[in-house]
């Protein structure tokens, strides 16, 4: 991901780095450790500021995880 004119809201770096997670939802997803939600993170190199946007996973990740117990 690469992003055109990036600014810093705190304080108007123009560098960032991208990086991403996963983490459980709740309900069964909790139990049995299915990590059904995927972030984007972006990051400030300066004053490490960090922005969050939800992303999307599949089916197929979602039983992959499962079945190999995240």
């Amino acid at each position: 991901m690469e992003i055109k004119n990036y600014t810093c809201m705190k304080c108007g770096n123009h560098h960032y780095e991208v990086d991403e997670f996963c983490a459980t939802g709740t309900g069964f997803s909790k139990l049995f450790d299915v990590q059904n939600k995927k972030f984007t993170t972006i990051t400030c190199t300066k004053c490490k500021y960090t922005e969050i946007y939800k992303g999307s996973t599949s089916d197929l990740e979602n039983i992959f995880d499962f079945l190999i117990g995240g």
